[in-house]
Protein backbone atom coordinates (compact mmCIF):
# COMPACT_ATOMS: atom_id res chain seq x y z
CA UNK A 1 0.00 0.00 0.00
CA UNK A 2 1.09 3.38 -0.54
CA UNK A 3 2.49 5.43 2.15
CA UNK A 4 -0.77 7.89 1.54
CA UNK A 5 -2.90 5.27 2.83
CA UNK A 6 -0.98 3.95 5.23
CA UNK A 7 -0.40 4.29 9.25
CA UNK A 8 2.32 4.26 10.98
CA UNK A 9 1.23 0.89 13.57
CA UNK A 10 0.62 -1.52 10.67
CA UNK A 11 3.11 0.00 8.62
CA UNK A 12 5.63 -1.32 10.88
CA UNK A 13 3.90 -4.73 11.75
CA UNK A 14 4.04 -5.92 7.49
CA UNK A 15 7.49 -4.39 7.29
CA UNK A 16 10.50 -6.64 6.25
CA UNK A 17 11.88 -5.86 9.95
CA UNK A 18 8.85 -7.62 11.39
CA UNK A 19 8.45 -10.46 8.97
CA UNK A 20 12.30 -11.33 10.24
CA UNK A 21 11.53 -11.25 13.48
CA UNK A 22 8.80 -12.52 13.47
CA UNK A 23 10.19 -15.90 11.44
CA UNK A 24 13.29 -15.72 14.11
CA UNK A 25 10.45 -16.18 16.80
CA UNK A 26 9.45 -19.21 15.03
CA UNK A 27 12.94 -21.13 14.19
CA UNK A 28 13.68 -20.17 18.28
CA UNK A 29 10.10 -21.67 19.15
CA UNK A 30 10.79 -24.61 17.81
CA UNK A 31 13.78 -24.96 18.44
CA UNK A 32 13.08 -25.11 22.01
CA UNK A 33 10.57 -27.50 21.06
CA UNK A 34 13.66 -30.04 19.84
CA UNK A 35 15.37 -29.03 22.97
CA UNK A 36 12.13 -30.78 25.08
CA UNK A 37 12.20 -33.72 22.99
CA UNK A 38 16.47 -34.25 23.55
CA UNK A 39 17.05 -33.75 19.77
CA UNK A 40 19.27 -30.22 20.71
CA UNK A 41 21.65 -30.29 23.30
CA UNK A 42 20.39 -27.34 25.44
CA UNK A 43 23.71 -25.64 25.69
CA UNK A 44 23.66 -25.52 22.05
CA UNK A 45 20.16 -24.13 21.98
CA UNK A 46 21.41 -21.35 24.78
CA UNK A 47 23.66 -19.83 22.58
CA UNK A 48 21.53 -19.64 18.99
CA UNK A 49 19.44 -17.97 21.63
CA UNK A 50 22.17 -16.02 22.66
CA UNK A 51 23.87 -14.91 19.20
CA UNK A 52 20.97 -14.82 16.96
CA UNK A 53 19.12 -11.71 16.48
CA UNK A 54 16.98 -10.93 13.49
CA UNK A 55 18.86 -9.77 10.23
CA UNK A 56 18.36 -6.71 8.38
CA UNK A 57 16.51 -6.85 4.89
CA UNK A 58 19.22 -5.63 3.10
CA UNK A 59 21.66 -8.16 4.05
CA UNK A 60 18.66 -10.66 3.38
CA UNK A 61 18.34 -9.13 -0.06
CA UNK A 62 21.64 -9.42 -1.15
CA UNK A 63 22.39 -13.26 0.09
CA UNK A 64 19.15 -13.53 -1.82
CA UNK A 65 20.58 -12.12 -5.33
CA UNK A 66 22.12 -15.82 -5.34
CA UNK A 67 20.00 -18.27 -3.22
CA UNK A 68 16.96 -16.89 -5.40
CA UNK A 69 15.04 -18.24 -1.80
CA UNK A 70 14.46 -15.88 0.66
CA UNK A 71 14.09 -18.15 3.41
CA UNK A 72 16.99 -19.92 2.67
CA UNK A 73 18.31 -16.22 2.09
CA UNK A 74 17.45 -15.81 5.80
CA UNK A 75 19.11 -18.89 7.35
CA UNK A 76 21.81 -18.10 5.96
CA UNK A 77 22.05 -14.53 7.60
CA UNK A 78 21.30 -15.46 10.92
CA UNK A 79 24.03 -18.06 10.64
CA UNK A 80 26.52 -15.90 9.52
CA UNK A 81 26.23 -14.61 13.29
CA UNK A 82 26.13 -18.29 15.09
CA UNK A 83 29.52 -20.32 15.63
CA UNK A 84 29.72 -24.33 15.32
CA UNK A 85 26.15 -24.62 17.15
CA UNK A 86 24.61 -22.86 14.06
CA UNK A 87 24.34 -26.55 12.47
CA UNK A 88 20.88 -26.64 14.70
CA UNK A 89 19.08 -23.47 13.33
CA UNK A 90 16.32 -24.39 11.11
CA UNK A 91 16.87 -28.08 11.63
CA UNK A 92 14.00 -30.65 10.57
CA UNK A 93 12.05 -27.12 9.25
CA UNK A 94 10.86 -26.37 5.78
CA UNK A 95 10.31 -23.14 4.28
CA UNK A 96 6.96 -22.83 4.49
CA UNK A 97 6.84 -23.67 8.60
CA UNK A 98 8.38 -20.61 9.44
CA UNK A 99 6.38 -18.30 6.75
CA UNK A 100 3.06 -19.63 7.65
CA UNK A 101 3.55 -19.52 11.35
CA UNK A 102 5.19 -15.96 11.27
CA UNK A 103 2.32 -15.11 8.88
CA UNK A 104 -0.19 -16.31 11.54
CA UNK A 105 1.58 -13.40 13.55
CA UNK A 106 1.45 -10.79 12.16
CA UNK A 107 -1.89 -11.19 10.76
CA UNK A 108 -2.69 -11.72 14.72
CA UNK A 109 -1.62 -8.50 15.31
CA UNK A 110 -2.49 -6.79 12.33
CA UNK A 111 -6.31 -7.99 13.55
CA UNK A 112 -5.98 -6.55 16.80
CA UNK A 113 -5.91 -2.85 15.09
CA UNK A 114 -8.44 -3.99 12.57
CA UNK A 115 -10.59 -4.41 15.62
CA UNK A 116 -9.68 -1.39 17.78
CA UNK A 117 -10.24 0.66 14.67
CA UNK A 118 -13.97 -1.02 14.54
CA UNK A 119 -14.37 -0.10 18.10
CA UNK A 120 -13.73 3.04 17.23
CA UNK A 121 -15.77 3.75 14.50
CA UNK A 122 -18.63 1.82 16.51
CA UNK A 123 -18.00 4.31 19.62
CA UNK A 124 -18.23 7.50 16.79
CA UNK A 125 -21.31 5.77 15.49
CA UNK A 126 -23.11 5.05 18.35
CA UNK A 127 -22.54 8.87 19.78
CA UNK A 128 -23.97 10.68 16.80
CA UNK A 129 -26.70 8.24 16.56
CA UNK A 130 -27.94 9.11 20.28
CA UNK A 131 -27.36 12.59 19.43
CA UNK A 132 -29.87 12.21 16.36
CA UNK A 133 -32.50 9.80 17.84
CA UNK A 134 -35.28 12.16 17.39
CA UNK A 135 -33.75 14.24 14.41
CA UNK A 136 -35.99 13.87 11.77
CA UNK A 137 -35.14 13.26 8.18
CA UNK A 138 -36.87 12.23 5.05
CA UNK A 139 -36.25 8.33 4.26
CA UNK A 140 -35.86 7.67 0.46
CA UNK A 141 -35.89 4.26 -1.64
CA UNK A 142 -34.58 4.53 -5.19
CA UNK A 143 -33.62 8.02 -4.05
CA UNK A 144 -36.96 8.81 -3.50
CA UNK A 145 -38.97 10.00 -0.96
CA UNK A 146 -41.01 7.55 1.27
CA UNK A 147 -41.50 8.23 4.65
CA UNK A 148 -39.76 10.15 7.70
CA UNK A 149 -36.98 8.35 9.44
CA UNK A 150 -34.42 10.25 11.92
CA UNK A 151 -30.65 10.06 11.27
CA UNK A 152 -29.84 8.42 14.18
CA UNK A 153 -31.98 5.65 13.09
CA UNK A 154 -30.02 5.26 10.34
CA UNK A 155 -26.68 5.66 12.25
CA UNK A 156 -27.96 2.93 14.71
CA UNK A 157 -28.31 0.52 11.61
CA UNK A 158 -24.90 1.37 10.96
CA UNK A 159 -24.01 0.17 14.41
CA UNK A 160 -25.35 -3.21 14.10
CA UNK A 161 -23.68 -3.51 10.86
CA UNK A 162 -20.25 -2.62 12.34
CA UNK A 163 -21.07 -5.03 15.07
CA UNK A 164 -21.88 -7.94 12.52
CA UNK A 165 -18.36 -7.05 11.13
CA UNK A 166 -16.26 -7.28 13.82
CA UNK A 167 -18.08 -10.93 15.24
CA UNK A 168 -16.77 -11.69 11.53
CA UNK A 169 -13.57 -10.72 11.89
CA UNK A 170 -12.61 -11.82 15.40
CA UNK A 171 -13.78 -15.27 14.09
CA UNK A 172 -11.58 -14.95 10.64
CA UNK A 173 -8.98 -14.37 12.78
CA UNK A 174 -9.44 -17.03 15.26
CA UNK A 175 -9.23 -19.40 12.33
CA UNK A 176 -5.54 -18.04 11.59
CA UNK A 177 -4.25 -18.10 14.84
CA UNK A 178 -2.86 -21.65 14.16
CA UNK A 179 1.14 -22.87 13.02
CA UNK A 180 2.46 -25.54 11.50
CA UNK A 181 5.58 -27.76 11.24
CA UNK A 182 4.84 -30.49 9.84
CA UNK A 183 7.34 -30.54 7.01
CA UNK A 184 7.61 -30.78 3.44
CA UNK A 185 4.27 -32.11 2.96
CA UNK A 186 2.89 -32.30 6.46
CA UNK A 187 3.89 -35.73 7.70
CA UNK A 188 6.27 -34.69 10.55
CA UNK A 189 9.07 -36.66 8.05
CA UNK A 190 11.84 -35.12 9.68
CA UNK A 191 10.43 -33.11 12.72
CA UNK A 192 8.10 -34.15 15.10
CA UNK A 193 4.09 -33.36 16.21
CA UNK A 194 5.37 -32.81 19.50
CA UNK A 195 7.80 -30.34 18.77
CA UNK A 196 5.05 -28.49 16.72
CA UNK A 197 2.92 -28.23 19.88
CA UNK A 198 5.67 -26.95 21.91
CA UNK A 199 6.64 -24.21 19.74
CA UNK A 200 3.05 -23.19 18.61
CA UNK A 201 2.27 -23.09 22.87
CA UNK A 202 5.39 -20.59 22.73
CA UNK A 203 3.75 -18.52 20.33
CA UNK A 204 0.41 -18.55 21.78
CA UNK A 205 -0.80 -20.67 18.62
CA UNK A 206 -2.82 -23.65 18.08
CA UNK A 207 -1.35 -26.61 16.05
CA UNK A 208 -3.22 -27.31 12.76
CA UNK A 209 -5.35 -30.05 12.36
CA UNK A 210 -3.79 -31.39 9.54
CA UNK A 211 -1.52 -29.50 7.04
CA UNK A 212 0.27 -30.13 3.67
CA UNK A 213 3.75 -28.79 2.90
CA UNK A 214 0.98 -25.31 3.93
CA UNK A 215 -1.03 -24.19 5.61
CA UNK A 216 -4.24 -24.44 3.79
CA UNK A 217 -5.54 -21.52 2.16
CA UNK A 218 -8.99 -21.35 3.04
CA UNK A 219 -8.12 -19.88 6.48
CA UNK A 220 -6.46 -16.69 4.83
CA UNK A 221 -8.77 -16.38 2.36
CA UNK A 222 -12.12 -16.05 4.76
CA UNK A 223 -9.88 -13.04 6.67
CA UNK A 224 -9.39 -11.23 3.40
CA UNK A 225 -13.21 -11.76 3.31
CA UNK A 226 -14.33 -10.79 6.57
CA UNK A 227 -11.65 -7.46 5.45
CA UNK A 228 -13.54 -6.95 2.22
CA UNK A 229 -17.25 -6.96 3.84
CA UNK A 230 -15.91 -5.02 6.55
CA UNK A 231 -14.39 -2.18 3.87
CA UNK A 232 -17.66 -2.42 1.95
CA UNK A 233 -19.53 -1.47 5.17
CA UNK A 234 -17.62 1.51 4.85
CA UNK A 235 -18.47 2.34 2.29
CA UNK A 236 -22.38 1.83 2.52
CA UNK A 237 -21.69 4.53 5.03
CA UNK A 238 -19.76 6.67 3.35
CA UNK A 239 -21.72 6.54 -0.37
CA UNK A 240 -24.38 7.86 1.63
CA UNK A 241 -22.67 10.59 3.54
CA UNK A 242 -21.49 11.32 -0.03
CA UNK A 243 -25.65 11.53 -1.35
CA UNK A 244 -26.48 13.62 1.41
CA UNK A 245 -23.82 16.32 0.94
CA UNK A 246 -25.03 17.14 -2.71
CA UNK A 247 -25.68 20.53 -3.09
CA UNK A 248 -29.69 19.55 -3.71
CA UNK A 249 -29.76 17.70 -0.35
CA UNK A 250 -26.72 19.28 1.88
CA UNK A 251 -28.04 17.06 4.98
CA UNK A 252 -24.77 16.36 6.26
CA UNK A 253 -20.94 18.08 5.21
CA UNK A 254 -17.79 16.67 6.10
CA UNK A 255 -15.61 18.60 8.69
CA UNK A 256 -13.80 20.97 6.77
CA UNK A 257 -10.40 22.94 8.07
CA UNK A 258 -9.02 26.29 7.97
CA UNK A 259 -6.98 26.79 4.94
CA UNK A 260 -7.94 23.53 3.25
CA UNK A 261 -9.08 23.99 -0.78
CA UNK A 262 -12.14 21.65 -1.65
CA UNK A 263 -11.14 22.26 -5.66
CA UNK A 264 -8.00 24.01 -7.32
CA UNK A 265 -10.22 26.00 -9.97
CA UNK A 266 -12.99 26.56 -7.71
CA UNK A 267 -12.95 28.27 -4.19
CA UNK A 268 -16.58 27.73 -3.61
CA UNK A 269 -16.14 23.95 -3.26
CA UNK A 270 -16.42 21.69 0.00
CA UNK A 271 -15.94 18.44 -1.55
CA UNK A 272 -16.82 15.17 0.26
CA UNK A 273 -13.60 13.76 -0.53
CA UNK A 274 -12.67 11.40 2.74
CA UNK A 275 -16.00 9.26 2.08
CA UNK A 276 -14.92 9.27 -1.57
CA UNK A 277 -11.69 8.15 -0.92
CA UNK A 278 -13.38 4.84 1.75
CA UNK A 279 -15.69 4.32 -1.46
CA UNK A 280 -12.57 3.56 -3.74
CA UNK A 281 -10.23 1.70 -1.25
CA UNK A 282 -13.46 -0.59 -1.04
CA UNK A 283 -13.09 -1.53 -4.38
CA UNK A 284 -9.56 -1.87 -3.82
CA UNK A 285 -9.98 -4.25 -0.80
CA UNK A 286 -12.88 -5.82 -2.27
CA UNK A 287 -10.39 -7.50 -5.33
CA UNK A 288 -7.93 -8.42 -2.67
CA UNK A 289 -10.76 -10.96 -1.18
CA UNK A 290 -10.74 -12.18 -4.61
CA UNK A 291 -7.26 -12.98 -5.05
CA UNK A 292 -7.83 -14.71 -1.36
CA UNK A 293 -10.41 -16.90 -2.96
CA UNK A 294 -8.35 -17.57 -6.14
CA UNK A 295 -5.35 -19.18 -3.63
CA UNK A 296 -7.20 -21.92 -1.98
CA UNK A 297 -7.06 -24.25 -4.49
CA UNK A 298 -3.17 -25.03 -5.17
CA UNK A 299 -1.23 -27.87 -6.61
CA UNK A 300 -1.50 -31.04 -4.86
CA UNK A 301 0.44 -30.51 -1.48
CA UNK A 302 1.26 -26.69 -2.36
CA UNK A 303 2.53 -24.86 -4.98
CA UNK A 304 3.88 -21.53 -5.04
CA UNK A 305 0.91 -19.46 -6.87
CA UNK A 306 -0.23 -18.17 -3.64
CA UNK A 307 2.92 -16.64 -2.41
CA UNK A 308 3.56 -13.73 -4.59
CA UNK A 309 -0.35 -12.39 -4.77
CA UNK A 310 -0.08 -12.72 -0.87
CA UNK A 311 2.83 -10.61 -0.89
CA UNK A 312 0.68 -7.63 -1.59
CA UNK A 313 -2.61 -8.43 -1.11
CA UNK A 314 -2.40 -9.52 2.77
CA UNK A 315 -0.36 -6.36 4.20
CA UNK A 316 -2.17 -3.84 1.55
CA UNK A 317 -5.79 -4.86 2.85
CA UNK A 318 -4.85 -4.60 6.65
CA UNK A 319 -3.35 -1.68 5.82
CA UNK A 320 -5.78 -0.17 3.63
CA UNK A 321 -8.90 -1.39 6.24
CA UNK A 322 -6.94 0.42 9.21
CA UNK A 323 -6.75 3.72 7.24
CA UNK A 324 -10.81 3.73 6.36
CA UNK A 325 -11.75 2.91 9.68
CA UNK A 326 -9.09 5.64 11.00
CA UNK A 327 -10.72 7.90 8.55
CA UNK A 328 -14.57 7.10 8.96
CA UNK A 329 -14.01 7.48 13.03
CA UNK A 330 -12.50 11.41 12.11
CA UNK A 331 -15.52 11.48 9.39
CA UNK A 332 -18.30 10.73 11.80
CA UNK A 333 -16.84 12.56 14.63
CA UNK A 334 -16.53 15.94 12.63
CA UNK A 335 -19.60 15.27 10.67
CA UNK A 336 -21.61 18.74 10.05
CA UNK A 337 -25.46 17.80 10.52
CA UNK A 338 -27.85 20.28 9.33
CA UNK A 339 -31.04 19.29 10.89
CA UNK A 340 -32.84 22.30 9.72
CA UNK A 341 -32.12 21.24 6.27
CA UNK A 342 -33.45 17.75 6.91
CA UNK A 343 -36.83 19.45 7.74
CA UNK A 344 -36.70 21.57 4.69
CA UNK A 345 -35.99 18.11 2.32
CA UNK A 346 -38.95 16.67 4.78
CA UNK A 347 -41.71 19.15 3.77
CA UNK A 348 -40.64 19.50 0.22
CA UNK A 349 -42.43 16.38 -1.03
CA UNK A 350 -45.60 18.25 0.39
CA UNK A 351 -46.49 15.65 2.73
CA UNK A 352 -47.04 12.87 0.35
CA UNK A 353 -45.29 10.78 2.81
CA UNK A 354 -48.44 10.10 4.58
CA UNK A 355 -49.80 8.40 1.63
CA UNK A 356 -49.25 5.01 3.14
CA UNK A 357 -51.43 6.35 6.21
CA UNK A 358 -54.37 7.19 4.50
CA UNK A 359 -54.23 3.62 3.16
CA UNK A 360 -54.20 2.00 5.95
CA UNK A 361 -56.71 4.16 7.59
CA UNK A 362 -59.21 4.11 4.52
CA UNK A 363 -58.90 0.12 4.65
CA UNK A 364 -59.96 0.24 8.50
CA UNK A 365 -62.82 2.39 7.71
CA UNK A 366 -64.07 -0.82 5.55
CA UNK A 367 -62.94 0.12 2.02
CA UNK A 368 -62.13 -2.51 0.05
CA UNK A 369 -57.93 -2.03 -0.46
CA UNK A 370 -57.17 -1.46 -3.97
CA UNK A 371 -59.98 1.36 -3.82
CA UNK A 372 -58.28 2.68 -1.16
CA UNK A 373 -54.85 2.73 -2.96
CA UNK A 374 -56.38 4.42 -6.30
CA UNK A 375 -58.38 6.97 -4.31
CA UNK A 376 -55.22 8.18 -2.69
CA UNK A 377 -53.22 8.03 -5.94
CA UNK A 378 -54.77 10.00 -7.28
CA UNK A 379 -54.48 12.87 -4.81
CA UNK A 380 -51.06 12.04 -4.52
CA UNK A 381 -50.40 12.26 -8.46
CA UNK A 382 -51.75 15.49 -8.47
CA UNK A 383 -49.38 16.80 -5.60
CA UNK A 384 -46.71 15.39 -7.57
CA UNK A 385 -47.27 16.98 -10.85
CA UNK A 386 -48.98 20.32 -9.17
CA UNK A 387 -47.08 21.10 -6.08
CA UNK A 388 -50.04 21.17 -3.96
CA UNK A 389 -50.29 20.11 -0.41
CA UNK A 390 -51.22 16.81 0.26
CA UNK A 391 -52.98 17.20 3.37
CA UNK A 392 -55.06 20.25 1.97
CA UNK A 393 -55.99 18.50 -1.18
CA UNK A 394 -57.49 15.32 0.97
CA UNK A 395 -59.16 17.44 3.45
CA UNK A 396 -61.11 19.41 0.89
CA UNK A 397 -62.12 15.60 -0.62
CA UNK A 398 -65.53 15.07 1.49
CA UNK A 399 -66.10 11.73 0.90
CA UNK A 400 -62.24 10.91 2.26
CA UNK A 401 -62.67 13.74 5.24
CA UNK A 402 -66.07 11.48 6.15
CA UNK A 403 -64.75 8.11 6.53
CA UNK A 404 -61.31 8.76 8.67
CA UNK A 405 -59.76 11.12 11.53
CA UNK A 406 -57.55 12.90 9.32
CA UNK A 407 -55.46 14.25 12.27
CA UNK A 408 -54.31 11.17 13.06
CA UNK A 409 -53.73 10.51 9.43
CA UNK A 410 -51.58 13.64 9.19
CA UNK A 411 -49.24 13.34 12.37
CA UNK A 412 -45.68 13.40 11.99
CA UNK A 413 -44.92 11.71 15.05
CA UNK A 414 -46.47 8.49 14.65
CA UNK A 415 -43.35 7.75 12.30
CA UNK A 416 -40.69 8.36 15.46
CA UNK A 417 -42.97 6.20 17.94
CA UNK A 418 -40.90 3.12 17.46
CA UNK A 419 -37.56 4.82 17.35
CA UNK A 420 -36.52 4.09 20.96
CA UNK A 421 -37.15 0.28 20.16
CA UNK A 422 -34.29 -0.37 18.12
CA UNK A 423 -32.37 2.21 20.33
CA UNK A 424 -32.85 -0.30 23.10
CA UNK A 425 -31.86 -3.24 20.93
CA UNK A 426 -28.82 -1.27 20.39
CA UNK A 427 -28.18 -0.10 24.50
CA UNK A 428 -29.18 -4.18 24.84
CA UNK A 429 -26.14 -5.39 22.25
CA UNK A 430 -23.43 -3.00 23.87
CA UNK A 431 -24.80 -4.13 27.14
CA UNK A 432 -23.75 -8.09 26.21
CA UNK A 433 -20.51 -6.84 24.27
CA UNK A 434 -19.15 -5.24 27.64
CA UNK A 435 -20.18 -8.10 29.94
CA UNK A 436 -18.18 -10.45 27.21
CA UNK A 437 -14.80 -8.24 27.43
CA UNK A 438 -15.51 -8.61 31.18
Amino acid sequence: MIARYSRPAMTRIWSDETKLTRWLEVELAALHGWVEQGAVPPSAAEAIRAAASPPSAARVAEIEVETHHDVAAFVDAVGEQLGEEGRYFHYGLTSSDVVDTALALQVGEAGALIVAGVERSLAAVVGRAEEHRKTLAIGRTHGVHAEPTTFGLKLAGWAFALERDRVRVVRALEGMRVGKLSGAVGTYSATDPEVERIACERLGLEPAPSSTQILQRDRHAEVLSALALLATSLERFALEIRHLARTEVREVEEPFGRGQKGSSAMPHKRNPIVAERICGLARVVRGYAGVGLENVALWHERDISHSSAERIVLPDAFLAVDYMLDRFAWLIDGLVVRSERMRENLDASHGLYFSQRLLLALVESGLGRDEAYRLVQRHAMRVWDEGLDFSALVRADAALAARVELDAVFDLDAYVRHVDVVFERLRALLGQREHAHA
